[in-house]
């Protein structure tokens, strides 16, 4: 049986009313129809989280500089991406697939990655165990992973259109 199969997930049991769901379900584009909820739910969260990790990593180096490195000198994101010794990018490509990895073997052991269960990796304890603990947190996630996507799409809009984002000066990087 496939991840998404027997899901019982529906769009209209993921939203629930808050200020992130305006009250209503937001699909403009009728999405919902074509990609089950289960699956647009866990793709959400995965790129907040990845959307997280990224507006860390574009601000990090403006903030705090680089790392002791001889390969990448820059600050600009776009620039350090290509600085990278592409022995670096192998070891990152072996990570995330041995993430993905850790995230695929949980959820055919009937672990989450992404809620509703138990949680695939939880090495610091910190998922709670009562439930509407665990949907405020997981809420508080979701919000901060959208917030993230933003964030992001107005660093890649700022930089690359300078004085498009009114908040970031026009040498932002």
């Amino acid at each position: 049986m496939g991840l998404w199969q027997g899901a019982t997930l529906t769009l209209d049991t993921l939203v629930r009313p808050s200020l992130v769901s305006f009250l209503r379900q937001f699909d403009p584009l009728g999405l919902a129809k074509y990609i089950p909820a289960k699956f647009a739910r866990e793709a959400e969260l995965s790129n907040g989280r990845s959307a997280m990790l990224a507006s860390v990593g574009w601000l990090w180096p403006q903030y705090f500089g680089t790392f002791d490195s001889t390969d990448v000198t820059s600050t600009d994101p776009f620039k350090a991406f290509v600085e990278a010794d592409p022995q670096w990018w192998a070891q990152f490509i072996i990570f995330c697939g041995t993430i993905e990895a850790i995230k695929y073997r949980g959820a055919l052991e009937g672990k989450s990655y992404t809620g509703g269960g138990e949680p695939v990796v939880d090495w610091m304890k910190s998922y709670p165990a009562e439930e509407d603990a665990r949907r405020e947190m997981e809420l508080r996630e979701l919000k901060n992973g959208r917030l993230a996507m933003i964030a992001v799409a107005s660093y890649v809009s700022a930089h690359f259109i300078p004085g498009s984002v009114p908040a970031f000066g026009p040498d932002f990087v």
